[in-house]
């Protein structure tokens, strides 16, 4: 298990290869090909961590993590939350001890992620059902920002919102009733910058 303050951002990008070009160029190290990823999102019947800013969640990708982040601090440039994680022995055992607790799962999301490491920064390009994102984390707000400046990505268009809180915007912008956040769900659907409420930051 660990223990950390997470600290990170997020970018709408347009073109991911050659942000991932870019990485390799500036000799970002890979950490993670490229993965399917899938995410159970957990909360009480009565919806008790959504209203308190809480996420308890189990993800699949190449290993099963449960993890829980408290709420962001409103006062941060970056998303910045408490992180647990830990890593379990599988996603169907972990999600019948949350649901024996009295957990459901509220929705599904599901990426493709590939991950780097730059100076210390760990540097994820998401493929999502609604399009591609970068995510940079790292210790603080200013290496953070740093890290963006060196990939030429507008700064001002950062956002710190989930991607659930960014698919519960594409629902209201759309008219959508959908629970999961996932690429059948999406297949025929055209989303544009506005859906989103982001501009793109390459």
């Amino acid at each position: 298990m660990h223990e950390k303050i997470e600290k990170e951002v997020k970018f709408y990008i347009h073109d991911l290869k050659k942000i991932e070009r870019q990485i390799i160029n500036l000799g970002g190290v890979i950490v993670q090909p490229r993965v399917f990823e899938s995410n159970l999102r957990f909360d009480t019947h009565k919806r008790e961590l959504s209203a308190s800013c809480q996420v308890l969640r189990l993800r699949q990708d190449t290993r099963a993590r449960l993890t829980f982040k408290g709420p962001a601090d409103p006062n941060s440039e970056v998303s910045a939350r408490l992180e647990y994680e830990v890593e379990i022995s599988d996603l169907a055992t972990g999600r019948h001890i949350l649901e024996a607790l009295g957990y459901e799962v509220i929705t599904i999301y599901e990426k493709y992620r590939t991950s780097y490491s730059l100076d210390d920064i760990e540097i994820s390009l998401d493929e999502m059902p609604f399009g591609s994102f970068m995510e940079i984390e790292g210790a603080d707000t200013q290496h953070i920002q740093a890290m963006a400046d060196k990939l030429n990505l507008k700064w001002e268009n950062r956002s710190a919102l989930s991607y659930l809180h960014i698919f519960s915007q594409v629902k209201e912008r759309l008219g959508l009733s959908m629970r999961d956040l996932t690429f059948e769900n999406f297949s025929e659907l055209e989303i544009q910058p506005d859906h989103l409420q982001l501009s793109r930051a390459d």
